[in-house]
C-alpha cells in the first residue's frame, strides 16, 4: 500500500471492512435513535482510497460512483475536515471499491474514516484521532471505530467504544447481493427493540447474542435465507450490521478455505482475516514523512 505521495502526487490508503460479531437493540434514546450493543471486528480486506492534494482548494471525486456525489462519504469527510481545520488546499479523491454496498460491512463509513485520517496527515492538520472521531460521528455512527482503528465493544448508537483484544480468526464472508435500506429495517414492526442489555463478560464467555436484524432479513429476503442455509452446512452463520452480509468464523485459514470450497457455486464468497489493528493505522505508521500541506487560517 503506497501511503507516501509518488511522482504523480497520488497516495493510496486502505479502508478496511468490518463485521459486527453480534448486534442487539436494548432500547431507544429520547430523540428516537435506537441504542445498540455490538462488537466491531476490523478485517484485513477492504477498499482503497487514493488522494492527491490540490492547490486550488477544490474537493473533486474521480472514478465511478455508487450514488450522488453530494452524498459520497469520502467527499463529505474531506469537505468537513477542510472546513473544521481551515485548510486552504483541496484534494482529488478516488475510491477502489471492494466492499459490497449495503452489505453491513461498513464500506462508506470506512472510506470516510480513511479520508479523514489520511488527509489529517497529508494536509498536516494534526487534529489527532479523538478529534477526527468526533468529526466522523457527524458523518455516520460507524465512522469513529474506523478512525480509532481498533476492534471494539460499541454502545450508544455505536459511538461509545471500548477497545477489545480479539483472538486471531478467519471469516468466510458472503454477500447475498441484496440491499434493504437501514431506515426501512428499523421501521419493521417485528424488529426486537427491547432486548436485555448484555456485558463484555457475556460476549467473552461465549453467550449467543445474535443480531436483531437477522430474523427480519431472513424472513423478507430469500437470498439471505439461502445464504444462511448454505453456510449452516459448514458452520454457524451470522449477519453483520443491518446489511445482508453473512459470515462464519473459523480459528484457522485452512478451515475457512475448506469451508469455502464446500459452498455451492455462484455465491459471492471469500475468506478474509480478522485484523488486530486497522490496516489504515499500520499504513499510517509505515508512512514516510513528506512536506506539510499549506494551511490558511480563518
Amino acid at each position: 500500500m503506497v501511503v507516501t505521495p509518488g511522482e504523480d502526487g497520488w497516495s493510496h490508503w486502505p479502508a478496511p471492512a468490518k463485521l459486527n460479531l453480534f448486534l442487539r437493540i436494548p432500547g431507544r434514546r429520547e430523540d428516537g435513535y435506537h441504542l445498540l450493543q455490538t462488537v466491531f471486528r476490523l478485517l484485513e480486506w477492504g477498499d482503497t482510497v487514493s488522494l492527491r492534494a490540490r492547490d486550488d482548494g477544490q474537493v473533486l471525486r474521480h472514478g465511478s460512483l455508487t450514488g450522488d456525489i453530494a452524498a459520497d462519504l469520502a467527499v463529505r469527510a474531506a469537505i468537513l475536515l477542510k472546513k473544521e481545520a481551515n485548510v486552504g488546499e483541496g484534494v482529488d479523491i478516488s475510491v477502489e471499491k471492494r466492499i459490497p454496498v449495503g452489505g453491513g460491512f461498513g464500506g462508506g463509513s470506512s472510506d470516510a474514516a480513511t479520508t479523514l485520517v489520511a488527509l489529517d496527515a497529508l494536509w498536516g492538520t494534526r487534529l489527532g484521532l479523538e478529534r477526527l472521531a468526533e468529526l466522523g460521528l457527524r458523518l455516520g455512527a460507524d465512522v469513529p471505530v474506523f478512525v480509532l482503528g481498533t476492534n471494539a465493544w460499541g454502545e450508544g448508537v455505536g459511538e461509545q467504544l471500548t477497545p477489545l483484544d480479539l483472538p486471531p480468526a478467519w471469516y468466510l464472508v458472503v454477500d447475498p447481493r441484496v440491499h434493504v435500506p437501514t431506515t426501512a429495517l428499523f421501521a419493521t414492526p417485528e424488529l426486537t427493540r427491547d432486548a436485555p442489555a448484555v456485558t463484555i463478560s457475556d460476549f467473552v464467555s461465549g453467550v449467543p447474542l445474535g443480531n436483531a436484524f437477522e430474523p427480519v432479513l431472513r424472513a423478507r429476503e430469500p437470498a439471505v435465507e439461502a445464504v444462511f442455509a448454505a453456510l449452516s452446512r459448514v458452520g454457524t452463520p451470522h449477519l453483520t450490521g443491518s446489511g445482508s452480509g453473512c459470515f462464519v468464523e473459523f480459528a484457522s485459514r485452512e478451515s475457512a478455505e475448506a469451508a469455502l470450497a464446500g459452498l455451492p457455486p455462484g455465491l459471492d464468497a471469500r475468506v478474509v482475516a480478522g485484523a488486530a489493528v486497522s490496516p489504515l493505522h499500520v499504513a499510517l505508521q509505515d508512512r514516510q514523512p513528506v512536506p506539510q500541506g499549506r494551511r490558511q487560517e480563518a
